[in-house]
């Protein structure tokens, strides 16, 4: 990138000559910095709203097509330490801010780019790392002061932000479905005193049928299992009593090393008999608590639920959905209002949920368990996605999870920044302006932070078919000329003013961003040997 007289090195630091290491350290560091890089530039061409998309084939014979950075790098198969260091960034960006993991794992492949460059002329990893550091620190600063506060109530400009979010992804063309559901979403579980939101709170129920267009937000709960029809029971209840059981309908088993063997048939007679009189007693105890709606936790050790209950319980007029996950549980409980019933013993009514409806019906040719009007409910939210086929339904679960989180990021950090590759133009040019008034190597290593941050708009220019010198330099320039918010605006092929075209993100995503991809090259810089543990 273009720069304007580099500031001659001065006392202090200025005076140290070369710094030359042994040939090992040397080694070791370019052996990381290359691996680095190589994972950086795999997925380069994934960035932004024109970003290439990658399919992947997983062990399983699976495939996976997706422009999600975290996606891809979880299945890129690393080998290299280094390389590892990079897929554990873009999912600690993940983590942090739910989106932007593209651009992280980008921006510190340029960042080790230009940290080479200054080793080879000699300069010291730490002194080039602490600089580096600092600079990141100078950089959220910047970004903070050009950002706009944000009110929660201020639904418009969630939805941008949540809409430009899902621009970059494969269902672009739905995000206009997508995003509203995604803000309802997050704002329903948001209090005036919360500082985040825990989405595990949401769930999205995926169901083949349809189109991405039928994805709606529930008003109660949706069920991944379906009803039990098995023996003919109810499919619909009115005036809904819930049990939630973990344990089993089923005749007990002896231990796996134990075989029993009965020779008389009239043994096996009572053996029957004792069975159907110890289900007949359970399912007694069950309808005496009231409860008219099953939901049986997945058993390993002996089925969950066999033909001789389904068939009492179907007389006692109750509806049974089995195969509840375990890690379903503490879900479908806060959800209900109802407490997991680990023994028989202790089925009793205040254990229970309370729904006015639960009934199994069609939604685009699939069958799904809706429980509405649910009385005590806890603040959770149910999302029921629909897709053509599970490839589809897969990325649009991964975009509206990042969708999701842009609006959670929203909630930690009350602030939106313009898209664009704007942010990043306006905080290389103020780093580098402020790098002139530094002195030393440090001045040096400051302009080169500040040069590697246009990787972004340059990569956005990239991928979207555009001249990236060409417009990297005009976006530098109307910068130059006070026009903070001009980015790429690659639907057109311009430099416009891109918050009239509602292309917005949150602070918390660049700033996290810039901090993350700072720490994981500094900490790669600072390396000089491997050591084989036994």
């Amino acid at each position: 990138m273009a720069s304007t007289g580099k500031p001659a090195p001065q006392s202090g630091s200025g005076n140290m000559g070369a710094f030359h290491d042994k040939s090992k350290p040397t080694e070791v560091r370019l052996s990381n910095l290359t691996a680095a890089k190589a994972i950086s530039d795999a997925i380069r061409t994934s960035l932004g709203p024109r970003g290439m998309d990658k399919m992947i084939q997983t062990s399983k014979g699976e495939t996976i097509i997706t422009n999600d950075g975290a996606t891809i790098l979880k299945s890129i198969q690393a080998l290299h330490p280094a390389a590892k260091m990079l897929v554990d960034l873009s999912a600690a960006q993940d983590i942090e801010a739910g989106d932007g993991t593209t651009s992280v794992v980008v921006l510190a492949g340029s960042l080790l780019g230009a940290a080479e460059k200054m080793l080879e002329k000699g300069m010291h990893p730490t002194v080039i790392a602490d600089a580096f550091m600092r600079a990141s620190v100078k950089a959220v600063e910047f970004l903070t002061e050009i950002s706009t506060p944000l009110d929660l109530n201020d639904k418009a400009s969630l939805l941008r932000a949540a809409t430009t979010s899902l621009n970059s992804k494969i269902v672009s063309q739905y995000s206009s479905t997508l995003a509203p559901i995604a803000v309802a979403a997050v704002t329903k579980l948001v209090t005036p005193t919360s500082t985040t939101v825990d989405l595990r709170d949401i769930r999205i129920v995926k169901k083949v049928g349809g189109t991405i267009e039928d994805t709606q937000l529930i008003d109660g709960v949706v069920l991944n299992q379906n009803v039990v029809v098995a023996a003919g029971g109810p499919t619909r209840i009115e005036k809904a009593k819930i049990g939630l059981i973990q344990f089993q309908l089923s005749a007990p088993k002896p231990d796996m090393d134990n075989t029993v063997v009965i020779n008389d048939y009239r043994q096996m007679d009572k053996v029957i008999k004792e069975g159907r009189q110890y289900l007949l007693t359970i399912c007694k105890k069950i309808k005496k608590a009231n409860c008219n709606v099953l939901l049986i936790q997945k058993s390993i050790l002996r089925d969950a639920v066999d033909d001789t209950s389904l068939n009492f319980l179907k007389r006692l007029n109750i509806l049974v959905i089995k195969d509840v996950e375990r890690d379903e549980i503490e879900f479908l409980s806060k959800s209900l209002g109802c407490k997991p019933i680990a023994d028989i013993d202790a089925f009793t009514e205040d254990k229970l949920g309370y729904a006015d409806l639960v009934e199994e019906v069609s939604e685009s040719g699939a069958k799904v368990v809706k429980i509405t009007g649910v009385k005590h409910k806890g603040r959770t939210v149910s999302i029921l996605a629909m897709g053509s086929n599970s490839l589809v339904l897969e990325e649009s679960e991964r975009s509206l999870h990042d969708a999701l989180c842009v609006v959670r990021c929203l909630v930690k950090k009350r602030a939106l920044i313009c898209g664009g590759g704007a942010p990043e133009i306006h905080v290389s040019r103020r780093l580098f302006n402020y790098a002139q008034s530094l002195k030393g190597m440090e001045a040096y290593c400051f302009q080169a932070y500040a040069d590697a941050l246009e990787v972004i708009p340059t990569t956005l220019a990239e991928n979207a078919g555009l001249n990236p010198i060409a417009i990297v330099t005009e976006l530098r320039n109307r910068h130059a000329l006070g026009e903070r918010t001009a980015g790429i605006n690659v639907r057109k092929g311009l430099i416009s003013n891109i918050l009239e075209e509602d292309v917005v993100q949150p602070l918390l995503v660049s700033t996290s961003a810039i901090e993350l991809s700072t720490e994981t090259v500094c900490l790669l810089l600072k390396i000089d040997d491997y050591v084989q543990a036994r």
